[in-house]
């Protein structure tokens, strides 16, 4: 027994699919004298302070939905996912976002009461977007990252001071304030990427069969946009595309024959001899990657780094050799790189001017690739078409463009 106990109860009378959602996660009670909010939850533990029993039972299951779906979405996780791509992430902020896409979901049930005050969808998206839409169509199209992006226009941080909240950062705190976060720290970021992935996999699928299960009764709304998705991250696709690609082919060599004739010696019985058979050998070429930097855009510093350093272990872990190609609608520089020396890290971007892809792939294609990398915000025509593959690498800003041939990746 646990201070939720009751609240559980309710929720599955109510809700049975959907609030059975609880029982696939622990519930402990917080120790007396604890300042933490009513309920809070790490992603995998709910804990419960004192102030919770003090609380009417409606209430009471308010905060057991409301922290049952913060696990079941997977946002204390997904907060650490998204401070993994992108750097800096308020914690406020992002709770808050968190807060308003549950609420939003669970504000159709009368059998439950949110605490006064709580951020919903749509209080978030008319404040600080100006978007006046249906709660059903807002859920079906954010989710808590690309709300996240949205609201957060902090200022840089200047002179060791910290970053400054913009316009939409300001608003969004000020309708979270009488909220407290109720998302603890996770240590999830240690996992594997294959086990995040599955983890979501599941939660997701647990999601769906229960709304499904509980029918006009559910909890949720709707079979919302912001359900977990298995991520797969760019370093791993990329490194996966380019390994591929820079493989050392064996091919038939007929100066030389196959183990197995070698074996048997030619010879199928006494007096008959096996037809020749050719045997493998491996391409004594040295695989190369191009890559090709638009200056002309605006990538990040932090981005790029990471960037630089995946081709770096890539080249070194195949051996390949390295073009790197630097230009806007016109070729500024062309370099030849040892592997694990990419030299990214030395590109200035200088942001604002015009592109085009078409010298720039030719440059590249002089010098025989077997695949190329664009880094580029994919804004420029592109009349030359090459013949080895291309996968244009673009930053999260700009994830929408559309590729003119081969495949985009998404550095977020």
């Amino acid at each position: 027994m646990h201070r939720a106990t009751r609240a559980i109860e309710r929720m599955v009378e109510h809700a049975p699919a959907t609030g059975g959602l609880a029982l696939w996660m622990r519930h402990v009670d917080a120790p007396e004298g604890d300042a933490a909010p009513p309920a809070s939850t790490d992603g995998h533990v709910v804990a419960y302070a004192p102030s919770f029993e003090r609380l009417p039972l409606p209430e009471q299951v308010g905060w057991v939905a409301h922290e049952t779906l913060h696990v079941a979405l997977r946002h204390p996780q997904r907060l650490v996912e998204l401070r993994e791509r992108i750097g800096d992430v308020d914690a406020k902020l992002f709770a808050t976002c968190a807060d308003a896409i549950v609420n939003a979901a669970l504000g159709h049930l009368a059998w439950l009461r949110l605490p006064e005050g709580a951020p919903t969808l749509e209080t978030l998206l008319v404040a600080t977007l100006a978007i006046h839409q249906d709660v059903g169509r807002s859920l079906l199209e954010w989710d808590v990252e690309r709300l996240y992006r949205a609201i957060d226009d902090r200022l840089p941080a200047s002179d060791g001071e910290p970053r400054r909240d913009g316009p939409r950062a300001a608003r969004v705190r000020a309708i979270g304030a009488g909220t407290p976060i109720d998302l603890r720290r996770c240590d999830d970021g240690r996992d594997a990427p294959e086990q995040r992935a599955e983890q979501a996999q599941q939660w997701a699928e647990r999601l769906v069969r229960a709304h499904a299960g509980d029918g006009a009764h559910s909890m949720l709304r709707a079979l919302v946009a912001d359900l977990p998705r298995p991520r797969t991250p760019w370093e791993r696709a990329l490194r996966v595309r380019l390994a591929r690609a820079l493989a050392s082919m064996p091919e038939t060599s007929w100066s030389r024959p196959s183990r197995s004739w070698l074996a048997n010696r030619g010879r199928a019985g006494p007096g008959r001899r096996m037809p020749w058979e050719p045997g493998r050998v491996s391409t004594r070429r040295v695989p190369r990657l191009a890559v090709i930097v638009d200056v002309s855009g605006s990538i990040d510093a932090a981005l790029l780094a990471r960037f630089a350093a995946e081709l770096d272990a890539i080249t070194r872990r195949a051996e390949a050799g390295l073009v790197l190609v630097v230009g806007d609608d016109r070729v500024r520089r062309i370099e030849t790189r040892a592997p694990g020396d990419s030299g990214l890290r030395e590109v200035a971007f200088d942001g604002g001017g015009g592109t085009d892809f078409t010298p720039l792939l030719e440059a590249a294609d002089a010098h025989r690739p077997d695949v190329g990398v664009v880094l580029t915000d994919l804004e420029g025509p592109a009349r030359f078409r090459p013949r080895w593959p291309v996968v244009w690498a673009v930053p999260a800003s700009h994830a929408h463009a559309v590729a003119p041939f081969g495949r985009t990746l998404v550095l977020d």
